[in-house]
């Protein structure tokens, strides 16, 4: 993955709005997306979830198939005066999953691991659309990126044991091996980033 000096800002991004703001990530397994942004400056709330597909799969074990056309995905409430939905592109991208791999997330293979930006307006598709073609432009990754970009239908809750599951599994081997170099290297590519600890 690109050094931090090589990842570059967004061009474009949101323009600046008043009041809480929502994201939906698709990266990998939920569990190490969810970890990486909890611990984001002004980053409010992040769900675990389920977005793509219809309510009556949106449940883990049918969604584990691949065949519900669901991606394990997050809802991030953010604060736009303390973080853009650009800043958390640029995480994404960065830090939180490799968007240029089809359906899979290191250990992790199906089309419910794929990289897909969730879009609640067409701001943010403008947005989402403009920054994949400047990373691509830029050549900041040695492959081309294959995130989607498409409208977010809605968004399924998943069942309370995935909800912050990195901070109640601490010993889990996945969350040791696999999430966890995740959130540090969010520390150490972007420490202002991180919410400072009260």
């Amino acid at each position: 993955m690109p050094a931090a000096q090589n990842f570059p800002d967004p061009a474009i991004d949101v323009k600046p709005a008043t009041g809480r703001q929502t994201a939906v990530l698709a990266g990998g397994c939920f569990w190490c997306t969810e970890a990486v942004f909890e611990i984001m400056e002004g980053v409010e709330d992040v769900v675990s979830g389920y977005a793509g597909g219809t309510k009556e799969t949106a449940r883990y074990d049918i969604v584990s198939t691949g065949r519900t056309g669901h991606a394990e995905a997050i809802l991030i409430t953010y604060d736009p005066a303390k973080t853009s939905y650009g800043q958390l592109l640029k995480i994404f991208f960065s830090v939180a999953h490799d968007p240029t791999t089809l359906n899979r997330q290191g250990p992790d293979t199906g089309p419910q691991y794929r990289s897909a930006i969730f879009y609640v307006d067409q701001e943010q598709k403008r947005v989402a659309e403009a920054y994949i073609r400047q990373l691509n432009e830029a050549g900041v990754f040695r492959s081309p990126i294959v995130t989607q970009v498409v409208p977010l239908d809605k968004f399924y809750t998943a069942e309370g044991y995935h909800q912050d599951y990195a901070g109640r599994n601490r010993s889990n081997p996945y969350i040791v091996h696999v999430s966890d170099p995740k959130v540090e290297k969010l520390k150490k590519m972007y420490p202002g980033c991180v919410r400072k600890r009260k």
